[in-house]
């Protein structure tokens, strides 16, 4: 008898991540740092061990080096399986043609063999670049319940940012009955977060369909999820009420390091209920000198802090010497912010060296924009990084 899993996750984790800038220059979206000490990964990994779903499929494509490092063999979130456990999924040569990804729906299409190896009843679609807690088993259970051929979550958003997302409109009960690609006038604001549960056997008759279609974009919202719905499949929307976030803007990745701070955050990572785990870097205990000024701040082990620290998120291993100023910030690991130097509403990525004296960023207001450095750079002393500015190479002034 066929060993089996009732349900596989897929994991998209290939995009460029454009939006992010320097942050994304040599690294996947999914790989970028989070939190002080976690990547965004480390969410929809940790979302699956903690509903009971324990066979993941990550599909990997744009600059996946460091992704395949961190992921590993899966056992920071318990996915060091013998049957199941994480996979890193790969575009390869095929027999027929030799392909990238063409889009979302491709990208899973073009590993149906993986799937079928666990002969799963359902199938969980993910996206890598979100931050939120989730239970699967409880979308999974509303799946059952309804017999529905595919669920989709969907969070309710301000109706004046309705348009950037796929919109569902369903009855009464949640069916849906119209699916509305990123529409210019949207009819509600119920918006789908990327998270799909397929019957299986619905999934692979769809990507077979869908693969076949010389018109075709590949995807699961502008294709797929159209043609089930035009064909009469039970769809059926799954509200999600907690924290989600989509950190695939320089802005909302600030904004969801921001939430991490207070005594009563508004995503709290530390929630012993639901453990985000992740790869931590071996590190000391961190050193705050006698001098040190910290307020309202995320510091990882390692740091070493001189200087002043407010509203900001620090990783591993960041030191700010005296004098020194860290304000409104995020700041990676390795970092080292020299004597009397400030930094102010900025990103700033890993083993970046900040000189003496330079300044990076502006005081936040309404007009100002984050200043973002990408990793492994040197900002010289005494310069300024206006406001806004993104750097991916070393910095001498104007």
């Amino acid at each position: 008898m066929q060993r089996k899993k009732e349900c596989v996750a897929m994991l998209l984790a290939g995009g460029q991540g454009s939006r992010l800038y320097a942050l994304t220059n040599n690294i996947a979206k999914p790989a970028v740092a989070f939190g002080a000490k976690y990547r965004i990964i480390d969410f929809p990994l940790s979302n699956c061990i903690n509903s009971g779903i324990d066979t993941v499929g990550v599909l990997t494509q744009y600059q996946p080096l460091e992704l395949n490092e961190y992921i590993g063999n899966g056992q920071p979130w318990d996915l060091d399986r013998a049957f199941g456990g994480v996979h890193i999924l790969s575009p390869y040569q095929a027999k027929k043609k030799s392909s990238w990804f063409e889009g979302t729906a491709n990208a899973i299409y073009q590993n149906m063999q993986f799937m079928k190896k666990y002969n799963p009843e359902y199938v969980l679609i993910l996206s890598g670049d979100h931050i939120y807690k989730m239970d699967y088993a409880a979308m999974l259970n509303a799946h059952k319940q309804a017999g529905a051929d595919c669920t989709i979550a969907a969070i309710e958003v301000p109706m004046k940012e309705a348009s950037r997302f796929g919109i569902l409109n369903t009855n009464p009960d949640g069916t849906i009955y119209q699916f509305e690609e990123k529409p210019k006038q949207p009819k509600s604001n119920l918006a789908s977060m990327g998270i799909y549960i397929f019957t299986a056997s619905k999934l692979f008759k769809y990507l077979e369909e869908d693969e076949a279609n010389p018109d075709s974009s590949k995807d699961f919202g502008k294709d797929v999820l159209p043609a089930m719905l035009n064909a009469g499949e039970k769809m059926f929307s799954y509200r999600f009420k907690g924290y989600w976030k989509d950190v695939g803007t320089i802005a909302s990745l600030w904004e969801s390091n921001m939430d991490l701070l207070g005594a009563e955050p508004a995503f709290d990572v530390a929630d012993s209920g639901w453990k985000i785990h992740s790869r931590n870097p071996l590190a000391p205990p961190e050193y705050i000198g006698e001098h040190a000024c910290i307020a309202n701040s995320m510091i990882a082990l390692g740091c070493e802090i001189e200087g002043t620290v407010e509203n900001s998120v620090l990783a591993s291993n960041v030191v700010v010497e005296a004098g020194a100023t860290v304000k409104d910030s995020v700041i990676m690991a390795g970092t080292v912010v020299k004597k009397n130097a400030k930094v102010v509403y900025s990103i700033v990525d890993e083993n970046v060296v900040i000189e003496e004296n330079a300044t990076v960023g502006e005081e936040k207001t309404k007009n100002a924009g984050i200043a973002v450095l990408g990793r492994d750079i040197t900002v010289l002393a005494d310069v300024s990084v206006a406001g806004g500015k993104i750097l991916d190479k070393d910095y001498k002034g104007e």
